[in-house]
């Protein structure tokens, strides 16, 4: 096998991705593919970070008529049931995982601690980080270019269901959008792309970090992004 071009990465998966074509909840197969293939990157010697989002159980705007801020816990709650559910499929697989927590729930979780997790990630567990960065109004993807910044990760792995890279436009509406190869953290926010929120893209922008945008429908896309084949869209 080739040598993986990245030695430490954060992965960022999607709550839909989790629930496959049942739109809600988790489907274990899907999980089970995902965590086979996860199982693989780590088994190269990759360093692996994960950040899972909850939009399969609750979104913080689904809330109508709710507080912000209510809404939105309500949303970092739903990433710690994915978190769990992928930590357990993981060591079912004989892989030591822990899961962090933005908001302390000592109980199920530990507690965030930047230097814990890196001794975590130095003594080859992956760890998983849940409740987003811990405040309202943020999004997960702030989360991952945030954690990834905190641990020095090479680069922000951003698995997407049913699209495999950056458009110019929808394509899920306009048949004739274009995707993108490559494209610049700049551009990406005076465009509006949505690849990531502003926030998020800003972050990496400042820090110097990499996205690559890859299609999450193939689990084993995750380590041919982390062998360095070029699919999807870069952002530098």
């Amino acid at each position: 096998m080739p040598e993986p071009k990245y030695r430490r990465i954060l992965l960022k998966i999607s709550g839909e991705a989790l629930a496959g074509k049942n739109k809600t909840g988790i489907d274990f197969d899907v999980l089970s593919n995902i965590s086979d293939n996860i199982c693989k990157v780590y088994d190269a010697g990759v360093q692996i970070s994960i950040v899972v989002g909850g939009g399969n159980f609750w979104r913080g705007r689904s809330g109508k008529g709710m507080d912000r801020t209510t809404a939105d816990h309500m949303g970092m709650l739903a990433t710690v049931i994915n978190s769990l559910a992928l930590q357990d499929a993981l060591e079912s697989r004989g892989v030591e995982t822990r899961v962090q927590t933005a908001i302390e729930m000592r109980q199920i979780a530990e507690p965030y601690i930047r230097r814990k997790a890196i001794k975590h990630l130095d003594e080859k567990r992956i760890v998983i980080f849940a409740c987003g960065t811990g405040n309202p109004f943020f999004s997960t993807d702030t989360a991952a270019a945030l954690r990834a910044a905190e641990i020095d990760a090479e680069v922000i792995l951003l698995a997407k269901k049913d699209v495999d890279g950056v458009y110019d436009s929808d394509p899920a509406v306009n048949p004739e959008a274009k995707k993108f190869d490559s494209i610049t953290y700049i551009d990406v926010i005076n465009k509006r792309l949505g690849a990531m929120d502003s926030t998020a893209t800003s972050l990496c922008m400042d820090n110097g970090i990499p996205i690559i945008v890859f299609n999450m429908e193939d689990p084993s896309n995750i380590m041919r992004v982390v062998l360095g084949e070029e699919i999807g869209t870069s952002i530098r």
